[in-house]
């Protein structure tokens, strides 16, 4: 009664960490697809198949045998090496069998072998231990004396079992491996099989293997069931199915050893090496999950459906993590929703938020919009590299023009300083030179007085700096057009008017800076939305009607000097500085006009370093254009410096 127990397995109960499957490719697909629903480890010593290596199939599924990518060069190399170039093939009907088969096809044709017959034997006709008379005499009639025949051990079976009484041909076989005659007992079949060369991947020997087989028997491995039952077909011991156990009267001194080498192999097998492989693999892979406290969990990018060990959920939606907040869908129930990313600068801590929440303005929201962090303080520091550029050129200039200075009060008593009213030239060169100091104020970390400072000084600089211009340019017009006795323009020069043109242009500039103080001043602020994550401290100017006042009163002085020296150019070049003047007007009055829509279009630290560049450019083009060729007489054409060449000059250019 309890031989028909219904799902009755004569073992004990265990919890597997492994299952180790074999011998075909076959038996360990079947195997893995089962294994596979609940993530058991898998290892096939069985050949090497590339179906189960799909993943996506068989996710914990590996294979301990290498892979037969050399098998048929092996194979044509053994052809080559005993000059058979005419041989015959048979193959299993399936994929394997039609991959060997092109590999074959290959090979052979690169090495001149030919093949004489190939016959696809169905995996049905395999397992049915019958094969057709018309396969029996294809290999009997053919004159291949070499058959290669590509299988594994399953299909060998079925094939050789029966056939084999007529065909001791004595050809000669070629086999891999995997082929296994240890269920054929019959000696008369392995006649046909005498001379039959094997293919095997090169494996190491185990040391004590041989000794181990010896003697392993029941007694000293009672927990090996399936060794007791092989006992009891061997040596005729007596055998309790219901228990597993042995109940006595075998052999005395029963060994693995006294079975024939056909029926039992005590040298280490291809198929045995790979099963030793796959154990020790396990035994590996345990042993370090226990030395370092591995805890087995899904990968979120793992292959494979495992919910099957989850708690089942039942939600229209899935909850909104911390970033994203709830969007109700039109129609739906309550507990329908869409998650929507919180806008810019707003978060969400926690799952499920119906709303997010705006970061303060001294904040910014991280990445994932789920933490408010601090803005870090920032401005135009000599330390920024930005900042150290811009005072670097600031002060090589204000040298550069004290250096001009100097050389115009070494050589004061020469003609081309003379020329031009010498004292007016000093201050302007004094004024060019606060004026590069000026971007200084621009600098550091913004406060009361410096924002102040910043454009009031910078304005009235600038109002003497051009103010200054004036007189240097009328007298040469007024000197020109008062040759005739008693015209008005002769008082005007007599009279030293032009000399009160400097008080009066800055009293004005004055009073607009004053009005601007009263009204509006500049004062500290801070930008919290140019630079993501920074605050800004810079000059907010106030009021951007006096700003711009002050602006349009420089510029309208620059084109009024510009005007007056474009008109003054054609007078003698030895008392005129006109032309000079004209270009150096051009480049202030083009500076500030293109500043202001640049300005206007920027923010943050590049707002103020284009307004210190322009405070930088129009000084330079004050300096440069003005003073540049006279010093350039002075150094380099010192014999034009002279009274002489003056007057010879004049006359000429009169003349003309």
């Amino acid at each position: 009664m309890e031989l028909n127990i219904p799902n009755y397995t004569c073992r004990r109960e265990n919890k597997d960490d492994a299952e180790l499957t074999g011998v075909s490719w076959a038996t360990s697909a079947r195997i893995g697809r089962l294994l596979n629903l609940y993530k058991y480890p898998q290892l096939s010593f069985g050949p090497f198949d590339s179906i189960l290596s799909d993943k996506g199939q068989f996710s914990s599924l590996y294979q301990t045998a290498p892979k037969d990518t050399t098998l048929s060069l092996g194979i044509v190399s053994l052809m080559i090496h005993f000059s058979w170039s005419w041989v015959g093939l048979i193959l299993i009907d399936n994929h394997k069998g039609i991959q060997i088969l092109s590999d074959f096809r290959e090979e052979f044709h690169r090495n001149k072998i030919c093949i004489a017959f190939i016959k696809l034997i169905s995996e049905n006709m395999i397992y049915s231990d019958y094969v057709d008379e018309a396969t029996l005499r294809l290999i009997l009639m053919s004159s291949a004396n070499v058959v290669i025949f590509y299988d594994d051990s399953e299909s060998a079976h079925g094939v050789f079992l029966y056939p084999m009484y007529v065909l001791k041909t004595w050809k000669i076989w070629v086999m891999t491996s995997q082929m296994d005659f240890g269920g054929i007992e019959d000696p008369v079949v392995f006649d046909s099989f005498h001379g039959t060369i094997y293919f095997v991947h090169h494996h190491d020997e185990i040391s004590d293997f041989r000794k181990f087989m010896q003697t392993y028997t029941p007694s000293k491995y009672p927990e090996d069931h399936y060794l007791a039952l092989l006992w009891s077909i061997y040596f005729n011991c007596s055998f309790s199915l219901p228990d597993c156990k042995i109940l006595g009267n075998c052999l005395p001194n029963a060994s693995l050893e006294l079975l024939p080498s056909k029926m039992w192999n005590m040298e280490m097998t291809e198929e045995a090496y790979n099963i030793y492989n796959s154990v020790y693999a396990v035994a590996h892979s345990l042993h370090e999950m226990s030395v370092k406290q591995i805890q087995i969990k899904t990968h979120e990018n793992g292959v494979g459906n495992a919910n099957h060990l989850e708690l089942p959920r039942s939600v229209c939606s899935e909850s909104c993590v911390p970033g994203f907040r709830k969007s109700p869908q039109e129609g739906q129930a309550i507990c329908c929703y869409d998650c929507i990313p919180c806008p810019l600068n707003e978060i969400s801590n926690k799952t499920d938020m119906d709303n997010c929440v705006k970061c303060p303005e001294s904040h910014y929201a991280n990445v994932q919009q789920t933490h408010c962090l601090e803005k870090a303080v920032t401005f135009l520091s000599y330390e920024d590299p930005l900042g150290m550029a811009l005072s670097c050129i600031a002060l090589g200039c204000s040298v550069l023009t004290v250096g001009v200075l100097g050389v115009f009060v070494k050589h004061h008593h020469t003609p081309i300083v003379k020329a031009n009213n010498q004292a007016l030239t000093y201050i302007l060169l004094i004024t060019l030179t606060f004026c590069f100091l000026c971007p200084l104020l621009f600098i550091g970390h913004p406060n009361t007085v410096t924002c102040i400072l910043q454009q009031s000084t910078f304005a009235v600089l600038f109002t003497v700096a051009l103010s200054t211009v004036f007189p240097k340019t009328l007298p040469v017009g007024l000197a020109f057009k008062s040759t005739v006795p008693g015209r008005r323009m002769r008082w005007i020069m007599i009279s030293r008017a032009p000399n009160f043109i400097i008080p009066v242009c800055t009293l004005i500039q004055l009073m607009f800076c004053g009005i601007w103080l009263s009204t509006s001043p500049p004062f500290v602020d801070s930008d919290v939305y140019t630079e993501h994550g920074h605050i800004i401290i810079i000059c907010n100017k106030g009021s951007t009607i006096a700003f711009h006042s002050v602006l349009g009163y420089l510029c309208s002085m620059a084109l009024g000097n510009y005007t007056l020296a474009y008109l003054s150019r054609n007078l003698p070049d030895t008392f005129n500085e006109a032309k000079l003047m004209t270009f150096s007007m051009l480049v202030f009055f083009s500076v500030w006009v293109t500043f202001l829509p640049v300005y206007h279009s920027t923010k943050g630290k590049v707002m103020l370093a284009m307004e210190v560049f322009a405070i930088l450019a129009s000084s330079a083009g004050l300096v440069g254009f003005i003073f540049a060729p006279k010093c350039y007489i002075i150094f380099l054409r010192p014999e034009r410096n002279s009274l002489c060449c003056v007057k010879s000059k004049t006359y000429s250019t009169r003349k003309f």
